[in-house]
């Protein structure tokens, strides 16, 4: 097993027209969206966040009042939901039914249901299908818990990201307070131990790593030198 903790190589030119699948996959709030966000930015690929689309069917069920154990009302309005990622500039916007919930999906009502959510088969065959849909002519970096293993199998590369669990908890109340929700140490860590447990124990698709993916603790990094990592080795796989 191949564990990566630093990255201090320059950035260099991607050569050539190859496009590749990037799969990017880890626990809650190890940086795995902002990694995935600025490689494709720096390789002129497409971002798919696939946890921004379980969320924004969380949200959907939580605005319609529907609770989580309430499988056949979630299975009936699935038909009727409509999750659609599209770029904004230098931002990435999730729409349901066209609205944009972008900033509605980061509440922590929506990261407390969403794991459990996301444990119908039927929920993610449906996001499922729409992923691979947008990866199938290349040039994509998509992030999530099963990207490797379920839904890019044969993606190009494959990364498992994963930090220390005070960071990770340090990282999302960052992440929380930069949107303007405030969030305490012991809220945040209980909601992410309650993700891991789901995300690692359900019967479909757990979070795991795949076996010919690289493990990259990233703990001590600064964001910099995480995507000047992932350039790099992005950067030797096009060259193969």
């Amino acid at each position: 097993m191949r564990k990566i903790r630093s990255g201090k190589n320059s950035f260099a030119a991607m050569p050539g027209e190859k496009k590749i699948n990037i799969a990017i996959d880890g626990y809650s709030a190890c940086g795995k969206s902002t990694l995935a966000r600025g490689l494709a930015d720096a390789l002129g690929y497409l971002y798919i966040d696939s946890g921004a689309m379980y969320r924004a069917l969380t949200w959907y069920f939580i605005e319609k009042g529907i609770g989580i154990g309430d499988i056949e009302a979630i299975r009936a309005e699935l038909a009727d939901i409509d999750v659609r990622l599209e770029r904004r500039g230098n931002q990435l916007i999730t729409r349901v039914n066209g609205r944009d919930v972008s900033e509605e999906i980061r509440r922590m009502d929506v990261s407390e249901k969403v794991s459990e959510i996301s444990t119908l088969p039927e929920l993610r065959a449906k996001l499922v299908t729409l992923q691979r849909a947008m990866a199938r002519e290349g040039g994509v970096v998509m992030d999530g818990r099963d990207i490797g293993t379920v839904v890019m199998p044969e993606a190009d590369i494959k990364i498992f990201m994963t930090a220390d669990f005070d960071v990770r908890v340090k990282r999302r109340m960052e992440e929380l307070k930069e949107k303007g929700i405030e969030a305490g140490y012991e809220e945040v860590a209980e909601n992410l131990r309650h993700r891991d447990q789901i995300d690692s124990s359900r019967k479909v698709s757990p979070l795991k790593k795949a076996e010919d993916a690289v493990l990259f603790d990233n703990s001590e990094l600064t964001r910099v030198q995480q995507l000047t990592w992932a350039r790099n080795w992005a950067e030797v796989r096009l060259t193969m």
